[in-house]
């Protein structure tokens, strides 16, 4: 049976943000990303920061034939790209791993403690 929804859903409460912030899984969640994203964060930007420099101000490093015509620079520019594809390839495995279990453990408590407004309806149209 089709049931549609009455024009007053009822009253409910939204979800208290501040007490999922301030509670200890949360702050485990967090403790755990920023744990692992800023210190890769800070390393790739430094890596980022020595290529830049090395490419403005050790030239003659940089045009040093590594490959018959690959130099450094190429090397380390494709090398560039295969770190940020492998840091985004680790981020998403660790991510999934760990964090978003504990995030979905918090998400399941929210709407657990929240009043289900589609119940209602099935209610009433029983």
């Amino acid at each position: 049976m089709i049931t549609t929804p009455s024009a007053n859903p009822g009253q409910h409460d939204p979800p208290d943000y501040l007490k999922v912030q301030s509670s200890p899984e949360f702050a485990e969640l967090r403790r755990a990303h920023r744990s692992f994203a800023f210190p890769l964060t800070l390393a790739f930007v430094l890596w980022y920061l020595v290529y830049v420099l090395l490419s403005s101000y050790a030239g003659d490093f940089m045009a040093t034939k590594v490959l018959g015509h690959l130099n450094i620079a190429f090397v380390l520019g494709i090398a560039q790209f295969a770190t940020t594809f492998l840091i985004a390839w680790w981020y998403s495995r660790r991510a999934a791993a760990h964090l978003d279990p504990r995030a979905e453990a918090i998400k399941s408590g929210l709407e657990d403690t929240a009043p289900h407004p589609e119940a209602d309806v099935q209610e009433a149209g029983a």
